[in-house]
């Protein structure tokens, strides 16, 4: 099986960044993608950004945090990164590790949450 560990996440005032990390292990062989997720308590759970292990191509950023938040990945740690910068209350939210075989078949972290506050 695939184990997804995030860290990096914390308390930070409006304005600060945070920078996440995605440590893969375990089964790893036929990745096409990694990715962030991010939900909040009672709304559907929000793709960040995602990254082709392979290429590093970012083909999907959501528009919300285009600008601010950088994805990247350092395929020989198996890790990927959210540097996320200007960080708002709106991105309050727990944030979900991603792995896409391709199979199809995916895996999800734990997450780690994030909260933006003064």
């Amino acid at each position: 099986q695939v184990q997804l560990v995030e860290s990096g996440g914390g308390l930070v005032q409006p304005g600060g960044s945070l920078r996440l990390s995605c440590a893969a292990s375990g089964a790893i062989f036929s990745i096409t993608d990694m990715g962030w997720y991010r939900q909040v308590p009672g709304k559907q759970r929000e793709l960040v950004a995602t990254i082709s292990i392979s290429t590093g191509d970012t083909p999907n950023v959501a528009d919300s945090v285009k600008g601010r938040f950088t994805i990247s990945r350092d395929p020989v740690k198996n890790t990927v990164y959210l540097q996320m910068n200007s960080l708002q209350p709106e991105d309050t939210a727990l944030y979900l590790c991603n792995l896409l075989r391709y199979t199809g078949k995916e895996y999800w972290g734990q997450g780690t949450q994030v909260t933006v506050s003064s």
